[in-house]
């Protein structure tokens, strides 16, 4: 259980993969130990458009990460020298990317607002498979899909069919969940990899059921 800023809406400020997570630059130096110990990566003090809410301003998994257009070009430069990934700003009218994009090493579910050339955009660069829907009426997919490769969180929105081809485009089998004590947009409370995940402060219980199921924990 873990808090940003006194806030439990920790996927805001944080974005993880395998390798790294970015942190707000900053952020104090035992929240960032604690990050690492957990997730067994290194934490990277970030900032996009000069922003510490980095959760919605970027998407990636271990082959890549997707930018905001509003990202700076030294931010731009400084993440592709440090990761060692391939990182691109993505050229779209949406610049919440984060919460358009959800990802993991086998494909990414992206929001059926995003253009061909964006789809395309963002296959090159995460290196896999993509997909456009939404869940229900929702066209942000980023905020209300949170995975990785040994599990994902739904919306509890989402219908069978809808979690179905989440499952079939991510090669992991989601759990409806809520976090915080009822939040259904589980990016904002979550962050996680295939070493751990950090959950916000305010994650109930009988949640903490049903995302260590998902992630067979």
């Amino acid at each position: 259980m873990f808090d940003i800023y006194r806030s439990s809406n920790i996927g805001i400020f944080l974005k993880a993969n395998d390798k790294f997570c970015l942190v707000p630059r900053g952020l104090a130096r035992a929240k960032s130990e604690r990050i690492s110990k957990v997730l067994q990566c290194e934490p990277i003090p970030s900032s996009i458009s000069g922003s510490r809410l980095l959760g919605p301003l970027a998407a990636l998994n271990n082959n890549g990460m997707i930018l905001s257009r509003l990202a700076e070009q030294e931010e731009v430069e400084y993440f592709r020298k440090i990761t060692g990934l391939r990182v691109e700003r993505l050229d779209s009218r949406y610049t919440s990317v984060g919460n358009l994009i959800s990802a993991n090493d086998f494909g990414a579910v992206i929001s059926d607002v995003f253009s061909d050339e964006s789809a395309r955009s963002i296959e090159r660069v995460l290196g896999v498979p993509v997909c456009k829907m939404r869940l229900g009426p929702y066209a942000q997919v980023g905020s209300m899909i949170s995975a990785t490769n040994s599990g994902a969180l739904v919306h509890p929105i989402a219908s069978e069919e809808e979690i179905n081809l989440v499952a079939k485009i991510l090669k992991v089998e989601p759990e409806p969940a809520t976090v915080n004590g009822g939040v259904p947009f589980v990016s904002s409370g979550f962050v996680g990899n295939s070493k751990g995940l950090l959950l916000g402060s305010q994650t109930k219980g009988s949640e903490l059921v049903i995302i260590g199921r998902a992630f067979s924990l």
